[in-house]
């Protein structure tokens, strides 16, 4: 199997060229993705546990879900399409705002993200993909800024950044 491209941008997030997901990450250079929060009637937020043998970031907690477009896929299309991948479910999505971080990891890598943040509602429990996902839970937006701020270690890196910089645009009790 083909590695999978990752569209690399500059900081407007228009496309410059396409480049293998691990050689983007090596080098550090920006590229497009996303991350979708999905919440259920009770303003309760989906987290899920990275699967344990991630390449980087195994078993921390993070959003919903989270990855790269395709080569003209839409943000939106592509926030489903992983949602169904990783959660096992599709729901409709609202893209609330971006950003751009860099992050470097213990193993060398850099998620080097233009990152665009999309909310969708779902009550159900999930169908997860162990490959993807190794766990999964609701917890209120109360609870995991409390909980990143005890246990800041258990928590990806762009989830912190999420939580920290842009919590107006993901907590839906203020829309």
């Amino acid at each position: 199997m083909r590695e999978e491209q990752v569209i690399l941008v500059d900081e407007n997030d228009n496309k410059i060229g396409l480049m293998p997901k691990m050689e983007a990450h090596e080098k550090a250079l920006l590229h497009r993705a996303f991350s979708v929060f999905v919440f259920n009637d009770k303003n309760e937020l989906m987290l899920q546990q990275r699967a344990l043998h991630k390449y980087h970031t195994p078993g921390l907690w993070t959003n919903t879900c989270c990855s790269h477009q395709r080569d003209g896929e839409s943000n939106l299309e592509a926030g489903k399409r992983r949602l169904q991948e990783e959660m096992g479910f599709v729901t409709d999505l609202e893209e609330k705002t971006s950003f751009v971080y860099k992050a470097p990891f213990d193993n060398g890598l850099t998620e080097h993200e233009y990152d665009h943040i999309m909310v969708g509602y779902y009550n159900a429990a999930p169908n997860i993909n162990p490959d993807e996902v190794a766990s999964w839970k609701w917890m209120s937006l109360e609870a995991v800024k409390t909980d990143i701020a005890e246990n800041p270690q258990i928590y990806t890196a762009w989830f912190k950044i999420i939580f920290e910089k842009f919590y107006e645009f993901i907590n839906v009790n203020n829309q």
